[in-house]
């Protein structure tokens, strides 16, 4: 059973930076696609941003492809989402997600392409 545990949230400043990291187990972790949504009050799940298996693709959401940086360290089952410049708006519930069945890489930006969500960490933007 694939496991999926986010951990590096909590509260900063606005400016500052942070890294999450979301750690599998369970899984073939080599051919594991993962991606971070976040989810903000009364908002609907949104995507951020998303790391092939092979590491090869990336993709961003708009709202953070200036500031975000995403990761993998396959020997420490591991995908970090580094997040610089933070913003308010940037508050938020951050869930990884692993998905491993066949898919193109088009599909690293949708819910669809996941069949393994975390259960997710606080980031918390003051002002």
């Amino acid at each position: 059973q694939v496991q999926l545990v986010e951990s590096g949230g909590g509260l900063v400043q606005a400016g500052d930076s942070l890294r999450l990291s979301c750690e599998a187990s369970g899984a073939i972790f080599g051919s594991l696609s993962v991606g971070w949504f976040r989810q903000r009050l009364g908002k609907q799940r949104e995507f951020v941003a998303a790391i092939s298996w092979s590491g090869q693709s990336t993709k961003f959401a708009d709202s953070v492809k200036d500031r975000f940086t995403i990761s993998r360290d396959n020997a420490k089952n591991t995908v970090y989402l580094q997040m610089n410049s933070l913003k308010l708006e940037d508050t938020a519930t951050y869930v990884c997600a692993g998905g491993d069945r066949p898919a193109h890489t088009r599909m690293l930006g949708s819910t669809a392409r996941y069949d393994y969500w975390g259960q997710g960490t606080q980031v918390t933007v003051s002002s």
